[in-house]
């Protein structure tokens, strides 16, 4: 039974009984509490506990020694191990978890847009404009405004035009190139389009579009590999940028009770920078906290001869013997629905609900893509694919296929990210195949991005086959769980609430697809002991029994208790990386 199935199953005997959610004395136990006498350093009573272990879901007090768990059980299983040098947490009713994990992140170029102009927390074409120009006039020494983080639904057609930033009296003379939130587009100035001699005449790359005006002028909008023209121009990041940038989204993600996760796009190929040394510094110098997987990136431009550099990194990284490990390669497959650059297998709908003739883009050519994913499997590799159209999930599905015909099963946990369409027929490949839906929970609403950018072009029919997360689960689909941020909010509970409702902060009484709904143990397994499996990390982290590390986070309720409508509304108390308190919330946030 996978993992996910069996806590669905636990979570149901949970729920099923006579008592209250979240009251583990009146629930079954099949497993002996482990019991050690030499003092504890940290003792949680009071629970309850929500394990994640499918031998013992529910526990009411845990005790820690030198970073790991040694006790789970009841209060009186675990006060015998207080000692005058324990410290206590009384959790008081409030939820105890093993810490998050996140699949799908960016953490370091996040950070380092939250140095820069950060735009994630704006909504409205004027608060762009505006923050720019704040930025702009705050900064005069600077040589190009950069940083990002707009959305496109603020935009007609979703792309904003170069006149908004041309009109910017404090930009002056200087380049502006801001990506938007999910990095696949780029909004930049007519100075940046004469930097990078990108004219009327200036021809679409393979793997991009430049948007046009009508008599052929760019507007100022690159899309996917079109922003390479310009991005290719600005000033190098610094290392110590990527370093500050990674300290500032380490503690960030901290905050959200994140203790671990999987960079998906660590490498010299990719365009913003590489990210690799910031880590590998930061892990030298005991300053990373978190326990991480570099996705090494996956130049589409190249082949297999990338596959030396990839060992060469993973090698070092291990040396380190550190909470860095550069194990997976990521290989983006596509681009996304709401500019048509993911690949469909049919083609999307043009604004009268016509045929386009345009099915999307494919990144990597799938007659070699088998070879490519056969040779990284071979070399112990776990490769962690991009693919959120139809077509780019079954050629990842279909290159998995091939290395398990070539190789056998060699355990590397292959994972694909993003999942928005999944054609019906490949559901059950996943188990079939063991591999992971690799699930961002938060775009499985309605939102104007949704419906008013992505369910016109699709049409009735594949809209409905969008982040099918319940398909995926009752087929027996291994389910780990990611935010991308900085494309949308590292917000583990927000993302939950969207796997468990279906709804968003847009319209909260509207479902969207209400059949694809996942129970709040699934999900919460989904962040926990399934990105743990996929990070290589599922024999010490993602549960809570004795032995594991003690990676936990503690939240201001138990949302088994509370209406399914309030989980967006729990907030991280406290975060421990092995046994270490490296968050904890405000007196005002309790």
């Amino acid at each position: 039974m996978p993992l996910t199935a069996a806590l669905s199953r636990a979570l149901l005997l949970h729920t099923s009984g006579s008592a209250a959610p979240g009251s583990p004395p009146s629930l079954p136990w099949s497993a002996p509490v482990h019991r050690e006498q030499t003092p504890a350093d940290l003792v949680f009573l009071g629970g309850p506990v929500y394990t994640v272990d499918p031998a013992r879901s529910w526990a009411g007090a845990v005790a820690v020694r030198d970073g790991r768990i040694t006790a789970v059980g009841q209060d009186h299983d675990v006060r015998p191990l207080i000692g005058p040098g324990t410290e206590v947490v009384d959790l008081a009713g409030r939820l105890l978890l093993p810490g998050f994990q996140d699949a799908h992140v960016h953490p370091v170029l996040a950070g380092t847009t939250l140095r820069s102009c950060d735009l994630h927390q704006l909504e409205t074409a004027d608060a762009y404009v505006a923050a720019v120009a704040d930025y702009a006039a705050a900064r005069p020494e600077v040589a190009w405004i950069t940083g990002g983080g707009w959305s496109m639904e603020a935009f007609p057609g979703g792309t904003p035009h170069r006149a908004l930033l041309d009109a910017i009296g404090a930009v002056g003379d200087r380049p502006v190139a801001l990506p938007n939130r999910d990095g696949h587009g780029l909004w930049v100035n007519s100075r940046a389009l004469g930097i990078a001699g990108i004219t009327a005449d200036t021809p679409d790359p393979a793997d991009g579009r430049i948007e046009r005006d009508a008599d052929g002028t760019p507007t100022g909008m690159l899309q996917e590999g079109a922003a390479e023209l310009v991005l290719r121009h600005l000033p190098a990041t610094t290392d110590e940028d990527f370093y500050q940038g990674l300290l500032a989204g380490q503690a960030y993600l901290h905050s959200y009770g994140i203790t671990g996760w999987q960079d998906a796009a660590v490498g010299p190929a990719f365009g913003p920078g590489d990210v690799y040394g910031a880590y590998l510094r930061a892990d030298r110098e005991g300053t990373l906290t978190a326990r991480v997987r570099a996705a090494q990136w996956w130049d589409r431009a190249g082949g297999l001869e990338q596959l030396p550099g990839f060992q060469d990194r993973r090698a070092e990284a291990e040396r380190n013997g550190g909470r860095f490990r550069a194990g997976s390669v990521k290989i983006m497959l596509d681009g996304v629905a709401e500019n048509h650059t993911a690949a469909m297998l049919e083609p999307y709908l043009d604004g009268c609900g016509c045929s386009s003739g345009n099915s999307g883009l494919d990144f990597v050519d799938p007659e070699k893509l088998g070879g490519y994913v056969a040779e990284l499997d071979a070399a112990g590799f776990q490769v962690h694919f991009h693919a959120l159209g139809d077509r780019a999930v079954r050629n990842a599905l279909d290159a998995i296929e091939e290395a398990q015909r070539r190789n056998g099963d060699r355990g590397n946990r292959h994972h694909l990210a993003h999942l928005q369409v999944v054609h019906p027929d490949d559901v059950a490949r996943f188990r079939s195949l063991g591999a992971t839906a690799n699930i961002q929970p938060l775009w499985a609403c309605h939102e104007p991005q949704m419906d008013e950018l992505t369910i016109p072009f699709l049409g009735e029919r594949r809209a409905g086959w969008q982040y099918p997360f319940g398909s995926l689960l009752r087929a027996g689909a291994m389910l780990a769980a990611g935010s991308d941020w900085s494309v949308s909010t590292p917000d583990v509970m927000a993302g939950i609430h969207v796997a468990v409702n279906r709804t968003g902060e847009e319209d909260p009484n509207r479902v969207f697809g209400p059949e694809e709904r996942i129970d709040l143990g699934s999900a919460l397994a989904a962040y926990t002991a399934g990105t743990a499996r996929v990070n290589h990390l599922d024999d010490v982290t993602g549960s809570i029994r004795p032995g594991t590390y003690a990676d936990l986070v503690m939240l201001d309720r138990n949302p088994f208790d509370s209406p399914s409508q309030a989980i967006a509304e729990t907030r991280v108390l406290r975060t421990y990386v092995q046994g270490d308190l490296v968050h904890a919330a405000d007196a005002t946030s309790n």
